[in-house]
């Protein structure tokens, strides 16, 4: 099924409107009326925001709705490899690949092809080799006698490789983190992450805007559960 626009749909209006006609109502006027065209947040970033919460739950229904919109938006079809990559050390390996055949079905369709994904290994941005070092020393100072392992694979691969990949902004990956870890109520590794995301050029605004238009895609408990910390660290940043 398809839209008035003409992107995929997993539901069209008129069958939401059988179902509940108050859940069209909301959808229509206020989520796609008025939320996505809030000016905070460009329409770009609320795509990679929804693709993130949406994939990171496994709500996988609308993601080829959201995934055309998010195109249509600006995000490229490198991108959405690299999020969903990301997605995989963030959320999980099985909600990360099960969204790869949905992903490549409207690649098909709209004609992506290799030639338009990053490689899977190249030339990776350029290492803070001081702030990388303080991270790898105070993780390994707390956890290295508890998973040797976790902690080995979290800089040798994380952020030594996976946060250098070059197909997506370090502002970008953050505001994919971040967004994953609202959605799946993970508030302990929000401040080092939302701080990462505030130094990689996420505004304190576009951050507020994040928990606004996450509120509609993974509930109101699990944003307002977000929001004391994400207000503790705006209190914490200069300003």
């Amino acid at each position: 099924m398809r839209n008035d626009e003409g992107r995929a749909a997993a539901l069209a209006p008129e069958d939401v409107r059988a179902v509940s006609p108050a859940l069209a109502r909301y959808t229509q006027g206020v989520l796609l009326g008025e939320v996505w065209n809030r000016p905070d947040l460009s329409a770009r970033d609320r795509g990679i925001v929804t693709m993130a919460a949406l994939i990171a739950r496994n709500q996988l229904a609308e993601l080829p709705f959201y995934l055309d919109l998010s195109l249509d938006s600006g995000v490229k079809p490198g991108e959405v490899s690299e999020l969903i990559t990301h997605l995989a050390f963030y959320a999980g390996w099985g909600n990360a690949t099960s969204a790869v055949a949905l992903t490549k079905k409207v690649f098909t369709r709209r004609g992506v092809g290799p030639e338009q994904l990053p490689p899977a290994t190249g030339e990776l941005l350029p290492l803070d080799e001081a702030a990388e070092a303080r991270r790898a020393t105070g993780v390994l100072e707390n956890f290295g006698a508890v998973a040797p392992g976790v902690v080995m694979y979290t800089g040798a691969v994380l952020f030594r490789d996976l946060w250098l990949r070059p197909g997506l902004a370090p502002r970008d990956r953050s505001l994919v983190t971040v967004s994953a870890l609202v959605a799946n109520g993970q508030v302990a590794q929000i401040p080092y992450h939302l701080n990462r995301a505030m130094e990689n050029g996420l505004t304190q605004p576009q951050a507020g805007e994040v928990l606004t238009h996450l509120a509609f895609y993974v509930g109101w408990p699990n944003v307002f559960s977000a929001m004391p910390v994400f207000k503790e660290v705006f209190g914490q940043r200069p300003r």
